[in-house]
């Protein structure tokens, strides 16, 4: 398996499974893992799409805590969606998890409509022009709507979805009401959030949202999950989805 110099091979600590990252890149973040963790009850046999792979960290994830059938990563920058394929052959997953090098704004191009059971997705948080803006590529096009919109983002998801399937995303709580005015917009329904908190002496700064197409409106908000106790440690539930929880 080929490594470049900039790049590592990070093991995940779950059923053997690595990824291969960039250190000047983008490196994936703990609201891919929570994402990952708060999508892993989707049904058996199910195709999921995650849109805007990256390092394809989702997907490597959830073909370990799920028994869905299929998984494809899209991911639009080619030399990180080409160190996402060397981390599916590294964990021998390539008859269960595809990369597509492509813009999500162009699978109308690629799949018919209602072709997947689930979506999931961790979009750029910040609109264009807002933000500090990191002179590194990679980063900006992570961070900011540079090549697709939020609106982009649960449009095509809508498009993708069966009917009653599911979109699984982690966001900012601030974009909340452009993320349920949009949704509602695309004909999907917002089922449940999750507030994600630093501690519980903090605002919350990650919000887990589930969506149902052509569901039927009635929101239920999930258990607050908080990331540290007050000495700084991660917290009991945190070490659970890191696989390292304390007998």
């Amino acid at each position: 398996m080929e490594i470049k110099n900039s790049e590592r091979i990070d093991d995940l600590e779950f059923k053997g499974l690595k990824i291969i990252q960039d250190k000047k890149g983008f490196c994936f973040g703990i609201d891919s893992v929570l994402l990952s963790d708060f999508a892993k009850k989707i049904k058996k046999d199910s195709k999921v799409i995650d849109l805007g792979t990256g390092t394809g960290i989702i997907n490597i994830l959830l073909s370990g805590k799920t028994d869905a059938s299929s998984f494809v990563g899209v991911e639009i920058q080619q030399d990180v969606a080409e160190m996402a394929e060397r981390s599916i052959k590294l964990n021998y997953l390539e008859d269960k998890i595809k990369i597509i090098n492509e813009n999500i704004t162009k699978l109308k191009n690629i799949y018919k409509p209602n072709s997947f059971d689930v979506v999931v997705t961790n979009p750029p948080y910040k609109k264009i022009n807002t933000g500090i803006v990191n002179n590194e590529n990679k980063k900006i096009i992570s961070r900011h709507e540079i090549t697709a919109s939020l609106q982009d983002f649960i449009h095509i998801s809508s498009y993708l979805l069966k009917d009653y399937g599911e979109i699984y995303m982690v966001h900012r709580p601030e974009r909340l009401v452009d993320i349920f005015s949009i949704m509602r917009t695309e004909k999907i329904e917002p089922k449940l959030i999750k507030f994600v908190y630093p501690n519980k002496n903090k605002k919350t700064n990650l919000v887990l949202i589930k969506g149902i197409k052509k569901g039927k409106p009635f929101l239920e908000f999930d258990k607050n999950l908080y990331i540290h106790n007050d000495d700084g440690t991660y917290t009991n539930e945190i070490l659970k989805i890191y696989n390292k929880e304390k007998k």
